[in-house]
């Protein structure tokens, strides 16, 4: 049976039906378990850099219109509703899981499972979506709807913006 992350094959593929882990690492994108098992990194490029930093003092930065306030994730260079220059600002930080899934895939060794990947949009603004990974609680208690708050898992330079359950505050 194909992997269902992977894309369909045509009969006479002689490709192996299971990829190894270092193909699904390639395929993914991943670095290679050894390197850095669980979260590959992203790169501080200078049009994120400050979304991936901001962490370090304890708060969550989306990019907003300096003309008509709209907030822009993920950044981008002008506004695309005016066209309007963008910067950096501080949100609250909270908001309400408008999707999720759990996944039970470890797709890549010392990975733990299950763990929760979801949509959250932010208190700021409606259609306001970070992806990220639910944290601070079993993923069978995450529901739609379910109030979040941002929390931070500091890797190296970046602090990954993750989202535990509202008011369960001390869980990094």
């Amino acid at each position: 049976m194909q992997a269902a992350w992977l894309p369909a094959r045509p009969a006479h593929c002689c490709l192996p039906t299971v990829a190894s882990p270092l193909m699904k690492a390639l395929l993914m994108n991943q670095p290679d378990a050894a390197s850095h098992p669980y979260r590959k990194l992203p790169s501080l490029e200078p049009e994120t850099a400050f979304y991936w930093t901001a962490g370090s003092r304890g708060v969550l930065e989306i990019c907003r219109c300096q003309a008509c306030k709209r907030y822009i994730h993920p950044p981008l260079p002008s506004c695309p509703a005016c066209g309007g220059e963008v910067a950096p600002e501080a949100v609250s930080g909270k908001g309400r899981v408008a999707t999720f899934t759990i996944n039970h895939q470890p797709w890549q060794p010392g990975m733990e499972v299950p763990f929760v990947y979801a949509a959250v949009e932010l208190a700021e603004q409606d259609l306001l979506y970070i992806l990220t990974n639910i944290t601070g609680c079993d993923p069978e208690a995450v529901r739609i709807g379910m109030p979040v708050e941002v929390c931070f898992e500091h890797r190296e330079d970046v602090y990954l913006p993750m989202f535990r359950p509202a008011g369960e505050a001390g869980h990094a």
